[in-house]
């Protein structure tokens, strides 16, 4: 559960970037997009204005979104919706997606050829290439380092990714596809090297490596220097090299991302608020790496939100991994849990753990246990006369 929020994390601080990218009064520089002019009239291009009409999109949706696009003095709106047709789009999936990334439509159709030739790699077919642009259509129309990209997709095809997973790092993780393959040559490298340093096997490392990125493409993100300066830090903080690989595939390798510093405030914190020696907090943060990634102020939060529920420290050290869910998840299982007479309180803290599935899986189990009758009186009685 706990890498699902990470990586819902990551893709958040993207999408908080790109809305700001997406600001009415923003205008993307050459880097982003390729034009045939830099001029901008004062006045809305008509021609630009009537191409949109005749092929149904809501003009006040891009107004709002993006205004800039129909000042521009030269658009691609035939050309772009020409290659979406082309692949399949009908005329609804067209409308929707330059309503929603006006941006495409000044776009050169060369550079969205290419484009469409470059995602074509990674798709099974044009049908499926359709579906991801109308779901990802920033993600397709940003248009840059088309070289770099190309070089990028062939590198994690020859690193053994299946194309399905490259599809989804072009939709949630394009940065990775802008960094020169060199930089991601090198991480590899280093990922490779920790992993062997720490104790793995040599037969392992291809499926821990891949398994390792496609759940989180993020850590090519990263520097080398970073990486291996968290990794000493666990090293003095008392962690065998077998512990910090556990570490590492419990957090996704999110572990290579997190700062000493933090990580240190975050380990102090907690070692204070369980009153507990090094090798105590050792292993609650084994069986809960959270407690390593997030902050301060967060576990503060939901360790006060546990003692408010009635819980006790000694229940949260018994089942740290309850740290996992915030305040508010905590009160509703804990509200329906109390409907069928199950005081958290009073027992163990793991009908109150688990995904939202597993969660709802064991109340249901609790649910027929206490509306099963304690006398059968269909079952035979064992009588002695």
């Amino acid at each position: 559960m706990l890498w699902k929020l990470l990586i819902r994390s990551q893709l958040c601080r993207l999408c908080s970037f790109r809305k700001m990218l997406s600001a009415s009064k923003y205008r993307p520089s050459l880097a982003s997009f390729t034009y045939t002019t830099d001029h901008q009239s004062n006045k809305e291009n008509k021609r630009t204005v009537e191409k949109l009409y005749k092929f149904s999109v809501d003009i006040r949706k891009i107004r709002r979104l993006k205004g800039w696009v129909l000042f521009e003095d030269e658009t691609y709106v035939e050309e772009v919706a020409d290659v979406l047709q082309q692949l399949g789009a009908d005329e609804a999936t067209v409308a929707s997606i330059l309503e929603r990334c006006p941006e495409a439509i000044v776009c050169s159709p060369t550079t969205v050829n290419t484009q469409r030739e470059l995602w074509q790699l990674v798709c099974k077919n044009e049908q499926e290439l359709v579906k991801l642009i109308e779901q990802f259509p920033e993600s397709f129309f940003t248009v840059k380092d088309q070289e770099t990209q190309k070089l990028n997709i062939q590198f994690f095809q020859e690193l053994g990714l299946k194309n399905v997973v490259i599809g989804r790092f072009l939709t949630t993780a394009s940065n990775i596809f802008h960094n020169p393959i060199e930089k991601n040559r090198q991480m590899i490298s280093i990922l490779q090297e920790s992993y062997l340093n720490l104790g793995g096997s040599e037969a392992n490392i291809k499926v821990w490596l891949l398994k390792l990125l496609s759940q989180n493409p993020f850590i090519l993100l990263n520097s080398s220097a970073a990486i291996k300066k968290t990794l000493e830090f666990l090293q003095e903080q008392g962690f065998t090299n077998f512990e910090i690989l556990q570490l590492l595939s419990k957090l996704k390798g999110f572990l290579f991302q997190l700062c000493p510093g933090n990580i240190q405030n975050s380990i102090s914190f907690s070692k204070n608020a369980f009153k507990c020696t090094d090798h105590d907090l050792k292993q609650l943060v084994l069986k809960c790496p959270a407690i390593l990634y997030y902050s301060v102020p967060v576990l503060e939060e939901r360790i006060q939100g546990l003692l408010k529920e009635g819980i006790s420290i000694a229940q949260i050290k018994e089942t740290p991994m309850v740290l996992e869910l915030t305040p508010q998840i905590v009160q509703y299982r804990i509200r329906k849990l109390n409907s069928l007479g199950y005081r958290i309180k009073d027992g163990h803290l793991a009908n109150l753990n688990g995904t939202k599935k597993e969660f709802e899986a064991n109340f249901g189990k609790i649910q027929a246990k206490k509306g099963r009758p304690l006398f059968n009186p269909v079952a035979p009685l064992n009588v002695e006369e």
